[in-house]
Parts: C-alpha cells; structure tokens; sequence
C-alpha cells in the first residue's frame, strides 16, 4: 500500500507564496487518484484540490480557484500543490490523499483510503 509524506509547509506572510509536497513511498500509478484537503482548529477536513491518476483532469474548492494549482509526476511518485496569493484564512493542516483505482478527482475524504500525516501551513497577516 502506498504511504504519502507531505512537506513544505511553514509560515508565510500574506500575499506569499509556497509549495507543499508529498511523496509516495509506493509507486503511484495511472490508476491512483490523489488529493489534497486542510483542516484549521475547531473546523472539519475540508477539500483542496484533486487530481486524476494521468494528471489530465483536476478539480479545485471554489474559495480556492486561481490561487492553488494540484500537480503531480508519476515518475517521481509525487504530488504538489503550488498555493499563491495565500491568506490567513489558508492557515492550516494540509493533508495528502490517495486511492487506487480512483479514476476521476474526488471531493470527498470518504473516497480516499490512505493518508499523509500533514503539514502545516501558517499564514500571517
């Protein structure tokens, strides 16, 4: 089973920019559907960003459209979420997700079986 370490998190002032990261210890195949999702204090796990297996389809939260941007390079087993213009309302735990044989991006944490531990990312204002 594919296990999933995220990094890059920190913090940054408002306005800036950073990349997180996740590596999959396992190899991530064409058929492996993989997301991201954030979870601030007191709130529940809310979707990112999503990504098919082949990269050609992606899907974004709304709120977060044009700001964060999913990729992923199935050579290197890993996942990226480039995130821009970021706010102090982005402050959280982003956590990477996988699923085999998930072949469309999914919104839902229910559809993802294996998970990342999280980094953080702290936005100030």
């Amino acid at each position: 089973q594919v296990q999933l370490v995220e990094s890059g998190g920190g913090l940054v002032q408002a306005g800036g920019s950073l990349r997180l990261s996740c590596a999959a210890s396992g190899r991530t195949s064409m058929n492996t559907g993989m997301g991201w999702f954030r979870q601030a204090p007191g709130k529940e796990r809310e979707f990112v960003a999503a990504i098919s297996g082949d990269g050609a389809i992606t899907s974004y939260a709304d709120i977060l459209k044009g700001r964060f941007t999913i990729s992923r390079d199935n050579a290197k087993n890993t996942l990226s979420l480039q995130m821009n213009s970021l706010k102090p309302e982005d402050t959280a735990v982003y956590y990477c997700a996988a699923r085999s044989y998930l072949t469309n991006p999914s919104r839902s944490t229910s559809a993802y079986d294996t998970w990342g531990q999280g980094t953080q990312v702290t936005v100030s204002s």
